[in-house]
Parts: C-alpha cells; structure tokens; sequence
C-alpha cells in the first residue's frame, strides 16, 4: 500500500474542516432554532423574562448565520472545486472579521450558565421546554450545556487544523501566504480564549458527572472545580467488611457515592456531600486492611481503602493541599515525651471544642472487648455495641442513654455517651468510683509506650487468644494486657520483675514463642513473626532486672512514622509493631 501523497493529506485536512463545519452548523441551529427560538416563544408569553433567553444565549443567532449563511457553503463550493482550486487559507481569511463575535459569546459564557441553572430550577415552563428537546435524536442524549460548549472550543479547533495544513503546505504555494494571515488572526483569538476553554471544559466534566449522579446534584456551576475521582474501599464500623465506594473531589466538597448497578440509568448515589472548610486527611495504619487513610469533615468521617499506596499518597496530598487542617506531627526514633504529652493534650482540647460541631470517627466494634465508659465486656444478649454519636466511641445501652442536639447533624438529637451529654449540655454527670490500676485506657498507653503490639497469649491450660500488649513509659517494668487497641480497662497486668525469660524451643511450642514465669505463675506468649518475637525480648529481658528498658531500634526508619495506631487522637504511638 503506497503512502499517501502530501497532497492528498492537504485534501484530508481540507474535507476534516468541511465536515466539522457542517456537524458545528448543525449545532449552532440546534442552540439558536429549536433552544433558544422556543424558549423565546414561551418568554413572550409572559412566562418568565425576554431578556433572560437573550442573556443565556448572548449572538448565538449571529454566529450561527455567519455560519451556515455563508462559512459553510463557501467551503462546500470550495471543496467541489479541490482538482481546480485547491487552498482553503482565501476562506478561513472571511472567518477573521467575525471571531469579536466569539469573544463576546465567550465573555458572556459564565452568566449564561448561572442563568440556566437559575431559571432550570425557578421555572417549570422553562426546564419542561429544555428537557422536551432534549431527549430528541439530534441532541445526541446531550444537554443543553453540552451544546452551549460547541462554541466555545471551535475557534481553538480551526487552529489545530490550519497548523497541520501548513505543515504539510509547501512554502511557495500560493496559498500559504493567505493561510499564514488566517492563523495568525486565529491563533491571537484561541489564545484569548483559552481561560474560557479551560472553564468549559472543567464545566464539561461537571456535566458529566452530573448525569452519572442523576442530574440530582446541584454541581454545575462556574465556580465549582472538579479535582479528583476514583473508586476507594470505605472500611465498615461494625464489622471488618470493605464496601465499594467512589469518591469525587472538587474544589469546596467531597462526594462520597454508592455505585449503581443499573442498565443505562444513574452510575452513582450520593450517600454524603463533605464540605472542604475544616476537612481533615490523616495517614492511618490497620492491621487488616493496606493503604488506609482517614478523612474527617463537619458532615461525616470516613476511614477509607485505596487500591496502592500511591493511590494512597495521591488522596492525602490532594486532601491536605485544599482542605485547612491542623498540622499532623511525625514523631522520629528520638521522642520527646514531654512534646508528645503538649500535642496530646493540644489535640484532646481540639476534640472538646469540636465536639458535637464535627462528625467523629467511629471506633471499629472489633477493636474493643468492653465498654469504652463503664468497662463491662460486650455480650450478643445484654450488653450489645452502640456508638456515641459525638466522640464515636463504643459504649453499651446504659451508657448511651442520652441523647443531645449535634451541630453537625443540623441540631437533630442524637444518642451520646454521658460524657459528651455532660459536656454538650452541661448537666453535670455523677463521679463514678476511682480508676483500679486496671482501668487505664489502653489507647492512653500506647500513645507513649516503649513497646505495644499484638501477641497471642495463653496462661496455664487455656486456650490461646490474641491479646494487645504494652509497656508503657511511665510504667516500664509493667505488661499490660488488653483485649483490643481501644479498650478502656487491662484484662490483666504482669509486673516484670523478677521473672524469669524463657525462649529456647519446645516441641509442643508455637513458632516464635517465649515464656515468662516466676514461682508456679507461667505466662506463654507467641509473636507474629521471629523478629518481631526478639524486639519484645529485649525490651522485657531488661525490664526483669528492674532497670529501664529503651525502645528497640529496627532496620525499617519508616517504622517510626508509619506505626500502627488506634489511639482517640490519631497521635503516633512510638513503637508499635
């Protein structure tokens, strides 16, 4: 097959510009014969103002008579002629005259749509005459908007066009020189157009969007900018499930949508709308799900799944650049336990202050075994899980007794522990007995601990359960031993000293196990791994001597920064495996 030869690739570009300039007069009939003539037949009924049709469609009739009065049937004749007369620079050269026509309708371009949107939903009359062509043939299942585009983007296109046909124009032809005349003239008038192509086409994409929600979300406007969108996991509070979600972020809100399976109708439901103004993203680290992060807003808090951790990172940076968030501290190998102890304190304040005004994060139910206020463990009978709907955390029925009005939820009651009742309402609440040497909140410890992880545990003859173990700072030569991460009272404590180490292997032992025992008292312990197993070791084998034992150093620098932490206040616990 023979390559094409330069002059049947100048007739190529020639026919392109022929048959694009008759689908764009087609377009501009559609705006100016059937949109805006029958909405103009309504207006001068009285039914809602002449003036707004006008404004809406600016000189569409203008350009569209330039068009299809004159543009088009000169390169019709022109393009019948090609053998005898081929060059299209001569026409394009009649188009220059007119393109302040252009820059008129693309000046008026952002009123026009803050108008159809206005009177869309001010008027039935109006959107009944939009919506009835509409769903005819020729709009091609486009709106209104989507046509208004057209103008818009055309002069950019006739550019591209005459810069490809000079490029394959040979220099001593003669109609380079009025092809260069034309696209300098052209060229000046796309680049004054380019703000407004960029709007229309983020406008473009908000109409997109739009349909795929139903054309139920008020998102078309000029002012709204869309940024980002992808499909995210949303990790459940109730369970450990991950349900498929899809997020689109624009440049004041995040919607937060449920796909729907439908043939042809909307793509996506949204389940929350979360304003911009105070939103917060956090890195998180879970045990069970990769790649998570946390986006807290007044509305909502969402603990979220991304598909990679770049798709992580790019939803935290994107996040973090638009939203006004506190600063998130990263704490290195060297902590400061006084600092640590201020930013707990700033952070813990922020939350009193913020109670009630912002959706919390719900504590997951699988990270607590108790009661988070009155300690008494959960059963599927009496002493079922709910949730605070001010703080998030997990309390039984009597301790989620209250119920206060939250600034977030538009002051609706709603069902609180009887802290945030005492706070909210200020209503003081009776003191409870003091605190055992159990009753510490094991999310209070891991915040500043030497060590704290997941272990399995088994004492005597029992049977093995996985346990959260920690060592705090402040008690070091203590393992405190928890059910889960967020659990407010140890289910037993082990002081250190004086026991014996034990970690030669047995036969009967699970891998990566080591044993403590004083007298006829034997605790077994198994890690997840065999490092994991000799990082406990030495922090234990020095706090039996009653000396101070120091947080183990590892060969991950990232382990850090990147811990694993649960804790109310999303502060870094300092060494958590």
């Amino acid at each position: 097959m023979s390559a094409e030869t330069n002059e049947q690739k100048l007739f190529k570009i020639a026919s392109e510009l022929l048959q694009t300039e008759k689908a764009y007069v087609a377009r501009l009939n559609l705006l100016d014969q059937e949109f805006c003539s029958k909405l103009m037949d309504e207006a001068n009924k009285g039914t809602f103002p002449v003036d707004v049709v006008k404004n809406i469609f600016s000189n569409i009739s203008s350009i569209n008579a330039f068009h299809s009065q004159f543009l088009l049937p000169d390169l019709e004749k022109r393009m019948g002629e090609w053998s005898s007369k081929p060059r299209i620079g001569d026409i394009l050269q009649k188009l220059t005259p007119f393109l302040k026509m252009y820059a008129e309708y693309v000046k008026n371009f952002d009123k026009a749509m803050e108008l159809l949107k206005q009177w869309t939903d001010r008027s039935p009359q109006f959107k009944a005459i939009i919506q009835e062509i509409q769903i005819q043939e020729v709009c091609g299942s486009l709106t209104l908007q989507h046509h208004m585009l057209e103008p818009v983007q055309r002069v950019p296109r006739y550019e591209m066009l005459l810069k490809d046909y000079l490029k394959k124009l040979p220099q001593d032809d003669p109609d380079r020189q009025d092809a260069e005349k034309s696209l300098q003239i052209i060229a000046t008038a796309a680049t004054h157009s380019n703000s407004a192509i960029r709007k229309s086409e983020n406008l473009k994409k908000l109409l997109e969007i739009y349909e795929m929600l139903g054309e139920e979300e008020d998102i078309v406007h000029p002012s709204n900018e869309f940024i980002k969108e992808g499909h995210i996991l949303k990790l459940a509070a109730r369970n450990t499930s991950a349900m498929e979600r899809y997020l689109f972020l624009f440049n004041n809100m995040l919607l937060y949508c449920v796909p729907k399976f439908s043939l042809g109708g909307p793509k996506y439901t949204v389940r929350t709308r979360i304003g911009i103004d105070g939103i917060r993203v956090l890195e998180t680290t879970n045990e069970d799900y990769p790649h998570t992060f946390q986006v807290s807003g007044k509305e909502r808090t969402l603990e979220l799944q991304a598909s990679s951790e770049q798709d992580k990172a790019d939803w935290i940076t994107v996040g973090a650049y638009r939203s006004v968030s506190r600063q998130h501290f990263t704490l290195t190998s060297i902590v400061d336990t006084d600092f640590c102890a201020v930013i707990e304190y700033v952070f813990i304040e922020m939350q009193k202050a913020e109670l009630g005004k912002r959706a919390p994060r719900w504590i997951r139910d699988n990270e607590v075994t108790m009661c988070m206020k009155c300690k008494e463990p959960f059963n599927a009978l009496t002493r079922r899980r709910h949730h605070c709907r001010a703080c998030g955390y997990v309390v039984c029925w009597k301790c989620s007794d209250n119920k206060a009005p939250l600034e977030y939820d538009s002051n609706k009651m709603n069902k609180v522990c009887r802290d945030c009742f005492s706070i909210l309402t200020g209503e003081q609440v009776t003191e409870g007995k003091k605190k055992g040497i159990l009753e510490i909140e094991a999310a209070q410890f891991s915040g500043s601990s030497i060590m704290c992880g997941f272990l399995q545990y088994c004492e005597k003859n029992k049977p093995w359960q996985k346990v959260w173990c920690v060592i705090p700072e402040k008690e070091c030569l203590v393992l405190y031993l928890y059910g889960a991460p967020q659990d407010v009272k140890a289910q037993c404590t082990i002081p250190l000293l004086g026991y014996t180490v034990d970690d030669s292997a047995r036969t009967a032992d699970t891998p990566a196990s080591f044993r403590l025992s004083q007298s006829k008292s034997v605790h077994n312990f198994a890690a997840e791994t065999e490092e994991l197993k000799q990082r406990w070791l030495k922090v234990i084998r020095v706090a039996v001597t009653g000396e101070m034992p120091e947080c183990p150093q590892t060969n991950d620098k990232r382990e850090t920064a990147d811990v694993y932490c649960t804790n109310k206040t999303n502060a870094h616990a300092p060494w958590c495996p």
